[in-house]
């Protein structure tokens, strides 16, 4: 290699550095040295959790998610409102999310704080547990790179649009997967962390309560299933805590049955369902729902790559001293 080709080889290094940090400063090994036990601690406070409230996975996994897609994976998601700003967490769509998922990230961050306080970020604490509580319900191990910084901002006017509603088209969905960078593959792929967790009635009522003159529930549901949520959601209206499980055949593992109730019209939310009915989509319910293992592979791919969305580094956040509040309010 001759000194100018070797000149050019390191412009081009530094080059791809400064436009794409994320990569060139996130790692598996970040706290290896400042905080050695960071994965023993929430690896051990996740499955206390999980024992205990078994929901909890499903529960922080549409948690993560739902950080990622509104200014990154950030933690944005975990600051609590006050006088002078309303947060991400209470936006509209966000106020069903469930409690558990907020708790185990704050029982995390409590055992850390302890054993090496001020280091390590509530983004890659909720990162990291969402991927073992996956794991620990069978589902596939993935990669997290660490070194995630706190966001800065955290605001309900900046949540919708962002996040995907389960009364929305396939078009509209897959628009919005699209604006973050992911393809319709990834995006089926995605769905299928509905294997775990539950949905309350009011995203899924309009598909089995007078859905049209023809039908009382949507045809394209199995009839015995929609009469089963019949009764499961008849008082939702004075009861909004009800809910039932995204996949009523094996609520608690990870596994490809989320895409064989689909075809078999078990799909909860109408998002769900139609998956199945489009032809951009369904081929890969297909797929997934006859090789377990080509959903996993796919999976892994498509979470390892929502961990990097919108990634901050540097000074474009912090690492908070607690995870509901910006360090300049917890002071």
């Amino acid at each position: 290699m001759t000194p100018l080709t070797l000149l050019s080889f390191v412009l081009i290094l530094i080059i791809s550095t400064l436009t794409n940090p994320t990569k060139a400063n996130l790692n598996q090994n970040y706290y290896k040295k400042t905080c050695p036990r960071f994965e023993e601690i929430v690896q051990n406070t996740v499955i206390n959790k999980q024992m205990k409230q078994p929901t909890t996975a499903g529960g922080t996994t549409r948690l993560f998610f739902h950080d990622c897609f509104v200014d990154g994976c950030d933690a944005s998601v975990l600051i609590t409102s006050n006088a002078f700003n309303k947060a991400e967490r209470d936006s509209d769509i966000n106020l069903s999310l469930p409690g558990d998922a907020f708790d185990v990230v704050v029982r995390v961050k409590s055992e850390l704080e302890l054993d090496c306080p001020g280091v390590v970020s509530c983004s890659d604490i909720l990162a990291v547990a969402t991927r073992d509580l996956i794991s620990m319900v069978g589902g596939p191990h993935y990669n997290v790179l660490l070194g995630r910084k706190d966001g800065l901002i955290s605001q309900a006017s900046r949540v919708e649009g962002n996040i995907p509603r389960g009364n929305m088209s396939i078009s509209e969905i897959l628009s919005i997967f699209a604006t973050k960078g992911f393809t319709t593959q990834e995006t089926v792929a995605l769905s299928g962390a509905h294997t775990i967790g539950f949905s309350h009635c009011k995203e899924f009522v309009s598909r089995i309560y007078n859905y049209s003159k023809l039908s009382d529930f949507d045809p394209s549901m199995n009839p015995r299933y929609a009469e089963g949520l019949k009764k499961v959601c008849e008082n939702y209206s004075k009861d909004p805590t009800m809910s039932s499980f995204n996949d009523i055949m094996t609520p608690g593992k990870f596994d490809n049955m989320y895409y064989l109730n689909l075809e078999r019209g078990l799909g909860l939310l109408p998002f769900d369902q139609g998956l199945y009915a489009d032809e951009r989509t369904r081929p890969y319910v297909e797929l997934y729902a006859k090789n377990e293992q080509a959903f996993f592979e796919a999976f892994v791919n498509a979470m390892e790559k929502l961990s990097m969305v919108g990634v901050k580094m540097g000074g474009q956040g912090e690492v908070r001293r607690r995870c509901d509040q910006f360090n300049s309010l917890s002071t």
